[in-house]
Formats: structure tokens, C-alpha cells, sequence
């Protein structure tokens, strides 16, 4: 390999974390040896590959591709030096996945599996061929899945919070929560009343029109099962939930809308594709199967 002095060490150890944290100084060792080892120019690759490692090939088109991205970041060609270099680091990587492999670490270690099956699964999915609808299956699609792409309503609220135990001299949480409500009634304004009466929020509420799932968030399902059921402008009873009292008004509604076909074309296609690499994906472990002898346990208890 042609490191020069200053390189030599940070490549190695960039190299070594690429096989898997915590495999031990077992593995350390074997990987730096291999890392010493010089690779031998054998004059009998095809024309297609630049170098073999062991049994493994490594393909011009690759080598090239890692050339044109650093070239697009530097934006300046590489020179014979440079590319050199790029290659002996796809050398190195190879040595390390072949290592890897050996040791088992895609078998073993839970996080290169996921890897592993991730990137699988999205190469099945774009290599699919699932290509386009034409306008008569895609007004079909979302003929078929309309409820799918109803835009949920949004709502607008404040709140007074009164959290429970503020101090044992003072008067109930509740209490103080329903005379939060008594002032709002008689005409007192809700954020005269808020500053006066409510306590500081954990999570306070965003002064905007949010969805209901997210205003679950912040409330929690019982108040807003509460805010839900009021008018613009009403202000609730006083709602309990495990951290205290709430005193909710509804500022602004949105209600849920089913917007034309015309307007969420793209996101209509969107979603017909990714169902599309779904069923493609499902066919692949289907064929899978059916290619493997799997034999399962019937009892499992």
C-alpha cells in the first residue's frame, strides 16, 4: 500500500472501526495484519475490474463512481496519485468486509445485521422495475384509498394548568382551577386569569393550529377528549389528569378536509409507489422462502 507517513495511522484506525465496536483486541490484531499485507498487480484482471481481492473483484464502474464524487467535491480531476490512493482504501474496505464476515459479525452482532437488512431491503425495492401509473389507475388509487389522504383537522387552544402539590399552604389544586373558571366567567380576560392563577407548563402549549395527535402530546388524552368537544371560543369545565387541572379554551377550528385529486397528485403518486416496492419487497421473501428449507418450533410457550 502507498500511505505516506502522516496517513498510515489515521486510515488504520478509521479502517479498524469499520469491522464493529467492541470486538476486542483479538480482532484489532487480526485486522492490522491484514492491513500490512502489500496487494500483488496481476496482470490477468478483466477489463472491467481494477483489482481482486482474494476471490472478490472490484469493478471499474465502482472505482470510477468514487473518482467522479471526489471530483464533484473538489471539483478538480483527480490525479494518477489521488486515484491510486482511492483505490487502495476500496482495497482496505474489502479486506475489512471479507474479515468481518469470517468472524461473523454479520451473523452475530444485531447492528451490522440491521444493516445488512436494510440495505437489502432497499435495493430490492428501487431495483423492482415498479415504473409509473398512468392517470387512469392513479385516479383509481385514490379513488380506492380517499380516507387515506384526508387532511386532518386542526385546532387552536390555551390552557390554564394547575399543577397538584404546588405547596401545602396553598388552596387545593382544584380548587383554585375552578376559581380560574369562576373569574373567566364573570369577564375577567382567559390571560389575566392565566397569569394570576395557572402554573408553569412543562410542555406549554404552541399558540398554532395543530392536529389532534399532537395536541395530545402536550395535553394528554383526557383533556383533550375535553377540548374536543368544545365550540370556538368556550372555555372548558376543569379537566383532572395525572399531573393536575386543566382549564381549556378552543380558539380556532379546522375541520378535516378531502382535498381533490388535482392538489395532492404527487402525494397520491408517492404513496401508490411505495406500496408498489411493498409488494415487491413481499414477493422477494416470499420467493425466498420457498428457496429455503425453514423448519420452526409449533410449541412456542
Amino acid at each position: 500500500m502507498r500511505f505516506s507517513e502522516e496517513d498510515r495511522p489515521q486510515t488504520r484506525r478509521r479502517s479498524l472501526l469499520l469491522l464493529a465496536a467492541g470486538a476486542g483486541a483479538g480482532l484489532f490484531l487480526a485486522a492490522a495484519s491484514l492491513l500490512q499485507s502489500a496487494p500483488s498487480r496481476s496482470p490477468d484482471l478483466p477489463p472491467s475490474a481494477v483489482a481482486r481481492v482474494n476471490e472478490t473483484v472490484i469493478a471499474r464502474a465502482d472505482f470510477q463512481k468514487l473518482v467522479t464524487g471526489l471530483e464533484n467535491d473538489t471539483r478538480a480531476p483527480a490525479d494518477a496519485d489521488m486515484r491510486r490512493h482511492l483505490l487502495d482504501r476500496m482495497v482496505e474496505e474489502e479486506l475489512l468486509v471479507q474479515h468481518a464476515l469470517e468472524m461473523g459479525l454479520a451473523r452475530f452482532d444485531r447492528r451490522v445485521r440491521a444493516d445488512l437488512t436494510s440495505a437489502l431491503i432497499a435495493s430490492v425495492v428501487s431495483d423492482s422495475e415498479v415504473g409509473d401509473p398512468d392517470d387512469g389507475e392513479l385516479q383509481r388509487f385514490f379513488e380506492q384509498n380517499r380516507d387515506l389522504f384526508i387532511v386532518p383537522g386542526r385546532l387552536r387552544a390555551r390552557q390554564i394548568f394547575v399543577a397538584e402539590g404546588r405547596a401545602p399552604q396553598d388552596a387545593s389544586a382544584r380548587e383554585r382551577a375552578e376559581e380560574a373558571r369562576r373569574r373567566i366567567a364573570a369577564g375577567e380576560p382567559f390571560a389575566t386569569v392565566h397569569q394570576a392563577m395557572g402554573d408553569r407548563e412543562i410542555s406549554p402549549l404552541p399558540d398554532a393550529l395543530l392536529p389532534a395527535a399532537k395536541l395530545r402530546e402536550y395535553l394528554g388524552p383526557t383533556a383533550l377528549r375535553a377540548l374536543l368537544e368544545l365550540e370556538v371560543r368556550e372555555v372548558s369545565r376543569v379537566v383532572r389528569s395525572g399531573t393536575g387541572f386543566h382549564l381549556l379554551q378552543l380558539l380556532d377550528r379546522q375541520e378535516p378536509r378531502d382535498p381533490p385529486f388535482e392538489e395532492i397528485e404527487k402525494t397520491v403518486r408517492v404513496e401508490w409507489r411505495r406500496r408498489a416496492g411493498d409488494r415487491a419487497l413481499r414477493r422477494y421473501l416470499d420467493d425466498l422462502r420457498k428457496q429455503a428449507e425453514i423448519l420452526v418450533r409449533e410449541d412456542l410457550s
